[in-house]
Parts: C-alpha cells; structure tokens; sequence
C-alpha cells in the first residue's frame, strides 16, 4: 500500500528524498550565520578601540557575561518554539519565522551600536527558537514508515550543520577580522536571509510534512499534562500527571533562572543589579540562583520517584547523564570565549616564508576541497528539481556564486601578500574539520563488537576534553603572571582542537540518542526540556567561568586557568566511569 511517505521516495538524490537536501542547504545556511557571528562576537567586543579594525574595548569578563545569556538562551527558547509549532502554526512556518528573525538579528549587529547589538542578539535568540526543533520535526515527519533510512538522513543532515560551521567561521571570521566586524555580521545576515527564501519557495517538496495542524494537537506533551486519563492504550501504565505545585515549582523556576540570565550581564555591563542584597552570608545573585537550583532538583526528584521502577530507574540515570553534560559544556564552550581570546591575544600567528606557503596551501585546499563536494550535491539537487522549484534552485545558486566569489577573493589577498597572519577566528574552523574526518570512524566503532558502554563514552568523552585543556595549559606555562599578550606556538591550540573535538564525538551525539531509548515517548517532551536546560546551564556556566581569565592571570597564571578546565573534566570522567556498574542497573539492558 502507498502511503504519503512513498511519494518523497519519487524524487530522491543520493537515495534520499529531494527535501531532504533543501533543509540540508537551509540548515547549512543557518549554522553559517549562527558560528560565523559566535566566532566574531567576542573578538569585536574586546579589540581595542584603536587600530585598524577597532571594536568596543570591553572588559572581557563582560563580553563573556554577554555571549553566556545568549549561548543559554538558544538552548532554551527551542522548548517554546517547538510547542508552538506542535500546536499551532506548523514547522514550516515555524521555520520560516525564526529565519526571518535571525536575518533581522544580524542585520542589527552589522550596525554597530549598543542599542542593536541587544536586539540583535534577542532576535537571534528567539528565532533560533522556531527555527532549530522544527526543521528536525520535519525530517522526522518525512521519514515516518522509512526509519531504515532516518539514521542515514540524519547523518546527511548532520554533515550540512558542520559545511556550514565550517564555511560560516571561515567566512565571515575572514571578513570580520580583515575587512570589518559589520562585514563579518552583515555577511551572516545576508546567508541566513537566502537561504529563508531557498527554503520558503521549496515549499511543493513537502507536501502536507509540516504544514500548519488543522486543530491544536498535543501529541508528545499530551500524556504529561493530561488532567483526567489513568492509562493509555499505548503504555498501559499509570500517568504521573503535573499537579498544580508541579507547574507552581517550575514557574517560580523559570522567572528566577531567566530573570538571573538576563541580570548577570545587565550587572556587568549596564551596573544595574536586580539582585543588589545579601541573605545568608550571599550575595543576592548566588542566592536566587541556588534557590532555582534547589527548586528544582526538588521537582525532578519529587516526578521521578512516582514511577514505577524500570522508568524511575531509567529517567535517574537520564538525569545523571544530564548531569555531567553541564560539566562537559561548561569545558567545551570556552571554544567562543577564552580559547579565542587566546588564539588572538596569546599565539603566535604570524608565518613567514616556507611555513607561510604552506598554511597558505592547506587553508586554500581544507576551503575549496569540502565546497567542491558540496556544490556537487547543490547539482545532483538542480538535476532532479529543476522543473518543481525552479525559483529556489535560483536562490541556492545564486548563494553559492557569492560564496565562491568570497573564496576567490580570501585566496587571492592571502596569496598576494608576503607571509600571513592567521585570522583568530581561523582556529575554530578545526571543530568541524576534525568531526568530518573522524566521525565515519567512530560511527563505525560504536556499530563493533567493541562498542562500550555509556559511562564508558562518557568518561572518555570527558577525560579526552581535559587533555585538551592539558595541552593548552603546558603551552601556556611559559607567559608570564598577568600578562595580557604572548605568542606561543600555534600547536598547542589545534592539539586542543583535535581532543575536544574528539571527546565531543564520544559524548555529544550520544546524549540525545540515550535519552530517546531509556524515556517513554509519552515523557520525551519533559527530558528534552530537561536535556536543553543541563545545556543552557553549561553553557551559562562556561562563559561565567571564562570571565575569570583576567582574574586568574594575574593572581596565578595563564596556565593555571587552563589547569582549571583540565582537571574538572577529567575528574568528572573519573567519577562517570566509577559509576559504570550502577548506570548499567539503571538502564535496564538498554545499550
């Protein structure tokens, strides 16, 4: 029997429906604009306000403050996004008006005032909200009835993320660091704004995958907030319902969390403190911060232990992975705080001669290499979609003229002149350069006989972050207490690239893929929630700590900052892996 799945299946590319690469080429755009914009926010805030490409001269412990409430928030607004779209407009609206806003955020940067950065930064917060749980959804939605295939879709969609990475902090770092910083952020803007209309005129491909629901569903949400049933026919187990405390608790958890977010830069930067009294012997913001906390460990431990035993016992061992994810963030993310005010502040980037020609050689191959297969796909896409979106195949074509055009004229200026200086920005393209070229080889590991266990993934995952840092501390030994610039080898940078972005391929595929096993689909919506929210505070967590870099200089070193987010990371891995049996137990045989 047909089904409206088979009809994606007509037209395919590369044995996936066409669809497929249209949100792959819009996915790629959005990455390009969301990494190439974090690559440059801190860097613009803290260059100096003279020179060539002056910036704000902010205090980094401020610029970090900033970048922490915007990372978080990414991480939390898509919770709402997805309900409203669940419920009421569908995914591809939902899609379509987070592309919009995120355009509008850009733009904003690019116009350099206090006023828009603000804003731009809220709308690039809420539209990454509709923007990044729906185009997933709609994956999803296309491939019901083929899961055979989903593993294979999503890997296809996974690359897209990182060409986009890849291509955004290569980009516009490049733009915003040798031309301008609106260059680099008007660039963004420009990427996102094209592929919103790649997207928006691709509509045919669809079908109905997406569209608005012709009444408000519940679906995933349904089972938790149901007020009256005691089963369903699917689970035939008892429901655990919210009570009226239950939404009371995570109100009251959700205005003292985002208000706290939202006034740590506002104390910083703008010395308006919400917070401004002491109780207990702490300071206002540490209180309201441990009350949340406190709050609400209360709630999930008060909802776990209502269910029976095999979902309590597996939704405690979600929650202890959930746990130790904050600690793997808050590690991960200096990659767009301190680590790039090291590669700008404290490495030696300036090549001469040989070693110039050579970096020259490697930059222009690791740039054009991964957009030649990639402008192979955009064909192979043309070729079978050429008559039904003709004026979205335009648009795509017409994006990748440009970025071919930006190419050309990022070799050209590095090969004209005598040397180069690496662009501070060029060092975080390395993330996603890594993941390409090791990914087949731990995907091909997990599907052995050799395939550890979770713990295992986990410590590892964590115990290779803190070699990283390792590597970054033992080059770092060498700068002298409070210095503010030094220029050491470059090495110890991509080491520390190489490992975290060996560990994040141990760790961070894996969470969402676990929690989806051990959570009854009925709950999923609850633990994703949960999930985002262990990230949003390791996120927050990060930048907090990485706002300690003056401090911990010149009271101690460079080196021992570094140290810091060495040892805590491999600690963690070290107490994962301790908890290897009792994970096991809790998991009840789910691998």
């Amino acid at each position: 029997m047909s089904t409206a799945t088979d009809n994606f299946f007509k037209s395919t590319v590369l044995g996936h429906p066409s669809g497929l690469f249209v949100l792959f080429f819009t996915e790629m755009w959005e990455r390009f604009s969301f990494y190439g914009m974090r690559a440059l926010l801190v860097l613009f805030l803290t260059a100096s306000l003279v020179g060539d490409n002056p910036g704000w001269g902010w205090a980094r412990e401020n610029a970090l403050s900033l970048l922490g409430t915007y990372a978080s928030m990414v991480y939390l607004t898509p919770i709402l996004g997805g309900y409203i779209a669940d419920r009421y407009i569908g995914y591809r609206l939902a899609v379509a008006i987070g592309a919009l806003l995120m355009t509008l955020g850009h733009a904003a940067l690019a116009v350099e005032t206090p006023l828009f950065l603000y804003i731009g930064i809220g709308l690039l917060i809420f539209g990454n909200g509709f923007f990044k749980p729906n185009i997933t959804s709609i994956i999803s939605k296309m491939y019901v009835g083929r899961e055979e295939k989903k593993d294979g879709a999503f890997t296809i969609f996974y690359m897209g993320v990182n060409a986009g990475a890849f291509l955004g902090i290569m980009l516009c770092g490049y733009l915003g660091e040798k031309v301008g910083w609106s260059w680099g952020f008007g660039l963004a803007g420009i990427f996102m704004f094209l592929g919103m209309l790649q997207f928006w005129f691709a509509q045919p491909l669809f079908g109905d995958v997406g569209a608005k629901p012709e009444k408000p569903v519940d679906e995933d949400w349904s089972d938790e907030f149901a007020p009256d049933a005691e089963k369903t026919e699917v689970t035939k187990e008892k429901l655990n319902h919210f009570t009226l405390f239950d939404r009371f608790i995570i109100m009251v958890c959700a205005v003292l969390g985002l208000t706290w977010i939202i006034n740590d830069p506002m104390s910083k930067i703008g010395n308006t403190n919400l917070f401004n009294f002491e109780t207990f012997g702490l300071d206002g913001s540490t209180f309201v911060i441990l009350v949340a906390l406190g709050l609400f460990v209360y709630l999930l431990i008060s909802r776990i232990i209502r269910y029976e035993k095999v979902i309590r016992d597996r939704m405690i061992a979600v929650a202890i992975f959930a746990f130790f994810t904050i600690f793997f963030w808050a590690s991960f993310e200096q990659a767009a705080g301190s680590m790039a005010i090291f590669a700008r502040d404290y490495t030696d980037r300036a090549l001469a001669g040989s070693t110039a020609t050579i970096f020259k050689i490697v930059d222009s191959l690791i740039t054009v290499i991964p957009l030649l297969i990639i402008t192979w796909v955009l064909v192979k896409l043309f070729q079978e979609t050429r008559q039904r979106i003709a004026f979205s195949n335009s648009i795509l074509g017409f994006s990748f003229v440009a970025i071919w055009g930006i190419v050309v004229f990022k070799l050209y200026n590095e090969f004209s002149i005598e040397g180069t200086e690496v662009p501070a920005t060029w060092y975080a393209v390395l993330n996603s350069l890594f993941i390409i070229a090791f990914a087949p080889l731990f995907s091909r590991w997990w599907e052995s006989k050799f395939n550890p266990s979770a713990a295992f993934k986990y410590a590892f995952g964590l115990i290779l972050l803190g070699l990283g840092f390792g590597c970054l501390a033992y080059g770092a030994m060498s700068i002298p207490q409070g210095a503010h610039t030094a220029a050491v080898s470059m090495m110890w940078l991509i080491l520390a690239y190489l490992f975290h972005t060996l560990g994040e391929l141990c760790l961070s595929p894996l969470g969402l893929s676990y929690l989806s096993k051990l959570v009854p689909g009925r709950m999923i919506a609850m633990m994703f929630g949960i999930w985002y929210l262990a990230i949003a505070i390791g996120n927050k967590l990060a930048h907090t700590a990485g706002g300690m870099i003056d401090d911990v200089t010149e009271n101690y070193s460079l080196s021992a900052f570094f140290l810091i987010f060495t040892l805590v990371p491999i600690s963690a891995g070290v107490l994962i892996l301790g908890l290897n049996t009792l994970l096991k137990k809790l998991m009840h045989g789910v691998r």
